[in-house]
C-alpha cells in the first residue's frame, strides 16, 4: 500500500527554497570573480587577459563552420544555459509560484514595470540626444547579487519582501528577455529563422508525444540555439524558449510514490530504479531547475563576470567615462530610476486595489527593495554588451557603460543593506 508522506529527498526540492540558496550563495562567487577579472585587467598581466579571451575557437557543424571567441562562446553559449534556468522559473512561478493568479502578479508585475519604464526614461532624458541605443541597460535586475543582499540583511527582512523581490525579478528578466530579441537583434536572416521555429514546432510535437528522452530534448535546443545564432537573433534566446516549453506537471503523482520503494538502494539496479522513481515523481521544470541552477549559479554567471568585467581602471578611463552620457544616463537609471520606479508602480498598485502591498512591510523596506533591484550587474553587462556592439567607438562606450554598471550596482548593494538590515519600527 503506498504511503500518502512524501519522501524527505523530494521534500529537499523545494523549489523556491532551493532557488533562493543558490542564489544568495552565487552571489558571493559572482561579486569574488568581478574582483579577480577588475584586477587581472589592471595588472601587469593585462595583455594576457585580454588575449585570453580572444582566443578562437571553431565549430564545424553539417559543414556550417561557427567561430567564435572565447569571450563569445562565453556570452552566447554558456549563457543559454543561464537562461534556459530563467525560462524555467518563469514557468514555474507562472504557474505555481508568485506570478500565480492576477491578485497574486499584480504586484511584482507593475513594481518590475514601474523598476524597467522610469530607469529606461531617465536614461534616454540623459543620453537620449546622442546615445539612445543603451536605453535597455538600466532595466536589468541581477537576481543572484539582489537576492544574495537580502540574505545579509538578516531576519529583519520579511519573507514577504524576499518573495516580492524575486517575482520582481522574474518579471524584469521577462522583460529584459523582450527587449533583447525585438530591440538587439537585427539583421534578421528568415531561412534559418525559419529552421530554429521548425526545431522549436518539432519540440512541442515531441513532448505532446510524450517522450521523455533528455538527449532528444539536448539535440533540438542545440539545433534551435544554432539557427537563431545564424539567424541573427541573439542566441540565448533559445535557452529561455525551451525553459518555457518544458513540462510543470510530474508524470505521476508523488503522494502515490512507495516511499520505501523511493529509498531502496540495496543494488544497482534499484539505485536506478529510484533515480527514475524520483525523477518521474517532480515536474520537468522543478527537476532541471534542480539539476541545472547550481551549475549555473557557481560556474556560468562567474565565468561570465570574469570574462566581462575587466575594464580598464585609469586616469584617461576614468576621464572619458565622467564625460560620457552613456556613463550617466546607467547610472541614474540604476541608483535612482529603480527604486524611484519599483516605489511608485507599488504604490500605485496598491491605492488602486489592484493588489496588496506585502505583509509585514514598511515603506523604507519597499524602498531597500527597489535599491536591491537597482543591482543591474549580470544582465545590464550582457545587454550593454549587445547595445553597443556596433559602431567605431564601440569598445569605448561598452567599457563606459560597464562602469556606470560596476559602480551604481555596488552603491544600490549598499543602500539596499543599509535600509534593510535596520527593523523598521512602522510596519504595516
Amino acid at each position: 500500500m503506498p504511503r500518502r508522506q512524501r519522501n524527505p529527498f523530494l521534500r529537499a526540492l523545494s523549489p523556491l527554497r532551493d532557488f533562493l540558496h543558490t542564489e544568495a550563495a552565487g552571489g558571493a562567487l559572482l561579486v569574488a570573480a568581478a574582483v579577480v577579472a577588475l584586477a587581472w585587467a589592471n595588472s601587469p598581466w593585462s595583455g594576457a587577459y585580454d588575449s585570453f579571451w580572444h582566443s578562437g575557437i571553431g565549430l564545424e557543424v553539417a559543414g556550417h563552420t561557427l567561430h567564435l571567441d572565447l569571450r563569445h562562446w562565453v556570452n552566447d553559449g554558456a549563457m543559454a544555459i543561464f537562461f534556459l534556468v530563467v525560462g524555467l522559473e518563469i514557468k514555474r512561478e507562472v504557474t505555481s509560484g508568485h506570478l500565480a493568479g492576477r491578485r497574486a502578479a499584480a504586484l511584482p508585475v507593475a513594481a518590475a514595470i514601474g523598476g524597467m519604464v522610469v530607469p529606461a526614461g531617465i536614461y534616454l532624458a540623459i543620453a537620449g540626444g546622442t546615445e539612445a541605443k543603451g536605453w535597455g541597460v538600466p532595466m536589468a535586475t541581477d537576481i543572484a547579487l539582489a537576492v544574495g543582499v537580502m540574505a545579509l540583511a538578516g531576519k529583519g527582512v520579511p519573507a514577504s519582501l524576499r518573495a516580492f523581490l524575486l517575482g520582481l525579478a522574474v518579471v524584469d528578466d521577462i522583460g529584459a528577455i523582450l527587449v533583447i530579441a525585438v530591440f538587439y537583434s537585427s539583421g534578421v536572416q528568415f531561412a534559418w529563422l525559419a529552421v530554429g521555429v521548425g526545431a522549436v514546432v518539432a519540440t512541442v510535437v515531441v513532448r505532446r508525444l510524450g517522450v521523455h528522452h533528455m538527449p532528444t530534448y539536448l539535440v533540438l535546443g542545440a539545433l534551435t540555439w544554432f539557427a537563431l545564432h545564424e539567424a541573427g537573433v541573439h542566441p540565448t534566446l533559445a535557452g529561455v524558449v525551451m525553459g518555457l516549453l518544458a513540462p510543470v506537471t510530474p508524470r505521476f503523482a508523488p503522494e502515490l510514490v512507495d516511499a520505501d520503494e523511493l529509498g531502496d538502494l540495496t543494488s544497482v539496479e534499484h539505485a536506478k530504479a529510484s533515480m527514475q522513481l524520483a525523477k518521474g515523481s517532480v515536474s520537468t521544470v522543478e527537476w532541471l531547475e534542480h539539476v541545472l541552477h547550481p551549475w549555473t549559479s557557481y560556474l556560468i554567471v562567474p565565468v561570465f563576470a570574469l570574462a566581462n568585467a575587466g575594464i580598464e581602471v585609469s586616469t584617461e578611463s576614468l576621464r572619458h567615462a565622467l564625460e560620457s552620457p552613456i556613463t550617466w544616463g546607467v547610472f541614474a537609471g540604476l541608483m535612482v530610476g529603480k527604486p524611484l520606479g519599483v516605489l511608485l508602480a507599488t504604490r500605485v498598485a496598491a491605492r488602486s486595489g489592484l493588489a496588496d502591498l506585502p505583509a509585514a512591510t514598511s515603506t523604507r523596506q519597499l524602498l531597500g527593495a527597489g535599491h536591491a533591484a537597482g543591482i543591474g550587474f549580470t544582465v545590464a553587462i550582457f545587454i550593454a554588451e549587445l547595445a553597443f556592439k556596433e559602431g567605431p567607438d564601440a569598445e569605448a562606450q561598452i567599457a563606459d557603460a560597464k562602469m556606470a554598471i560596476l559602480v551604481a550596482s555596488l552603491l544600490s548593494g549598499v543602500l539596499a543593506f543599509a535600509v534593510l538590515s535596520r527593523r523598521s519600527s512602522r510596519t504595516r
